[in-house]
């Protein structure tokens, strides 16, 4: 797992301002006009739970009015209005959801398409990967880290629009209905003008301080928290996925060792972030506490004195009540605010290492490539490693169609880097590559990717699942020695797991006699073999492809005899370099057959 280096967690501005730039995107554009429509219908329904929410704090006021005359036929009147106000507030919260979650829905649907978009495109994440300029566990980032860094975004816009508006609404409650408090102090006659408003903006606003210097060590707790999550998930993954390796050789204690001190890691991490939400606790179950009481008192010597009705007192403390809620929302949602920072964070420096990746151009940087016709040609090519040490030195080599050139060489010589630098994957080096187009060219690699799904569709793989029929299918299947897995096409099943590596490289070989591609490049395709089985497999896809140029890696001596040229990578000082050993191949079936016989 490659490390990268996060933005600074403290860095708010930077942040939000480029995570506006990126994910904003779905505001512009062909996706602009659905995503306006459900941002003006939520902001509608937000105004209209305030306006019902005023109406029922002027019910609460009549209600408790009627209360204290003992009118009833008031109190009769407005029992049936309270249920009118029940089924709007219920109504409107429900529209509300409705709105939220699908704007919450589609704008990760469209940030997560984005960055796989970006992710797979001219082959990025395979050239981060080997690069090492990777962040860590890129795959969560996209799955998990686009919805915590969309969704707190909508519900804090929803909040803070909410909080407003409530804030605008009561505040003018407290102002008209509460009045000025006139008090004598030493003597004197001072008049504090609309002072349930002046108290309720200066508790909030101490409350929302003391909240903030408390709890903002939570943004950087939580960012150590999650990548320490990451790195516990990437490693069970990768013990997962190589269970039969560790298995094998006893490696239970080990792992479990290693395991043990990453989740230690991640405990520690999380025991911090719960004593800074215990300290954070304090202010806010003090807050909740103390504010349904605060305007009881400070409106007590006005209802004592005749100036207020205990309607108007109620009506107060509920206004009072809801200004605090308002204001005080930051407070409430510190821990998600903290939360959405650390993973806005890591989705931009996903995002910007997509933008800055040298692969963008769909070239590798310092080669001359280009894709087209049917030849594979080296000119004066110069393969280096990342540290830009030379791996292999000066090739000139071109393979014409219907050539099959095998490259052998020590381990650890660069066979498979002289591979992926003509296939274009290899990003360090000069000189110039021709290679084909690659809808023309077929890969069987040491280890075969099988994807998820069918075995059709695994066998068909990258084409459609509808691709040749049953007859054609049954054939290539026979041809390479899996017969017993015709009637099993249509079961979805691990297939990596299920099949040995052996009929992993045979399934490989029935996909190419399939796709018959104009160019097969065997990357150590049949080391999962015995020499029996390698020979058939190779005189299979010569009887059955005779045209097909085919380029090999591999260490069997007895892989000569199934292809018209051979080259050898030689160590030196300055670099491996490439020699063509003389024509002691045997190129055609007929002769191999004989040879066979």
């Amino acid at each position: 797992m490659h490390s990268h280096t996060e933005p600074p967690v403290s860095a708010w501005q930077p942040v939000i301002a480029s995570f506006i730039g990126i994910a904003g995107g779905w505001w512009r554009g062909s996706t602009a006009r659905k995503a306006w429509w459900l941002t003006g219908a939520l902001a509608l329904c937000l105004v209209g739970n305030i306006g019902v929410n005023l109406a029922l704090n002027g019910w609460n006021r009549a209600f408790f009015d009627a209360l204290e005359r003992r009118d009833a036929g008031t109190l009769g009147l407005l029992v049936p209005v309270f249920g009118l106000l029940v089924i709007a507030i219920a109504g409107i919260g429900v529209l509300i959801v409705l709105a939220r979650e699908t704007l919450q829905v589609r704008w990760r649907a469209w940030l997560v398409g984005r960055l796989m978009d970006r992710w797979l495109e001219h082959k990025r994440f395979y050239h981060l990967s080997l690069s090492g300029r990777e962040p860590s566990n890129p795959e969560y980032r996209i799955a998990d880290d686009s919805r915590m860094a969309t969704e707190p975004v909508v519900d804090f816009v929803i909040g803070l629009t909410h909080a407003v508006l409530t804030a605008i609404a009561f505040i003018g409650v407290l102002w008209s209905v509460g009045g000025s408090l006139s008090l004598r102090v030493a003597g004197q006659s001072i008049t504090i003008p609309a002072y349930l408003m002046v108290a309720a903006l200066l508790y909030g606003a101490a409350a929302s301080v003391l909240t903030l210097r408390v709890g903002h060590p939570l943004i950087g707790a939580i960012a150590r928290r999650n990548e320490a999550e990451a790195k516990l998930r990437f490693e069970l993954t990768r013990l997962r996925e190589n269970g039969e390796s560790v298995a094998m050789i006893g490696g239970e204690t080990a792992e479990r060792n290693g395991l043990e001190g990453t989740y230690a890691a991640v405990v520690a991490r999380w025991l911090r972030v719960v004593g800074l939400h215990a300290r954070l606790t304090w202010i806010t179950n003090a807050s909740g506490a103390l504010v349904p009481v605060i305007p009881l008192f400070l409106a007590m010597p006005k209802y004592l004195s005749g100036e207020l009705s205990l309607g108007g007192v109620t009506q107060l403390a509920a206004a009072f009540t809801q200004v605090q809620v308002a204001i005080a929302w930051l407070v409430d949602n510190y821990k998600q605010i903290a939360q959405w920072h650390a993973s806005a964070e890591r989705v931009l420096a996903l995002s910007h290492t997509l933008e800055d990746s040298p692969s963008r151009d769909g070239e590798p940087p310092g080669l001359d490539y280009s894709r087209r016709g049917k030849r594979v040609v080296l000119d004066r090519v110069t393969v280096t490693d990342p540290q830009e040490r030379v791996v292999i030195r000066n090739v000139d080599l071109t393979v014409n169609p219907g050539d099959r050139v095998l490259i052998m060489g020590p381990s650890g010589s660069g066979k498979s880097t002289l591979l992926r630098t003509m296939a274009g994957l290899w990003p360090w080096g000069s000189g110039r590559v021709i290679f084909p187009p690659a809808a023309c060219i077929g890969y069987v690699p040491q280890d075969p990717y099988m994807p998820l799904g069918s075995l059709r569709e695994t066998l068909l793989y990258p084409g459609a699942s509808h691709g040749p029929d049953l007859n054609r299918i049954a054939v290539a299947l026979h041809e390479c020695g899996l017969a017993q897995l015709i009637s099993h096409l249509d079961q979805c099943q691990r297939w990596d797991q299920v099949l040995s590596r052996g009929e992993q490289q045979r399934l490989a070989f029935a996909r190419i006699l399939l796709q018959r591609p104009e160019l097969v490049i065997l990357d150590e395709a049949t080391s999962g073999l015995d020499e029996i089985s390698q020979e058939c497999l190779m005189l299979t896809l010569i009887r059955e492809l005779p045209e097909t140029t085919v380029i090999s890696v591999g260490h069997r001596a007895s892989l000569r005899a199934f292809h018209t040229r051979c080259l050898s990578l030689v160590r030196s000082k300055e670099g491996a370099h490439l020699v063509e050993e003389g024509n002691r191949t045997i190129a055609d079936t007929r002769t191999i057959s004989t040879l066979r016989a």
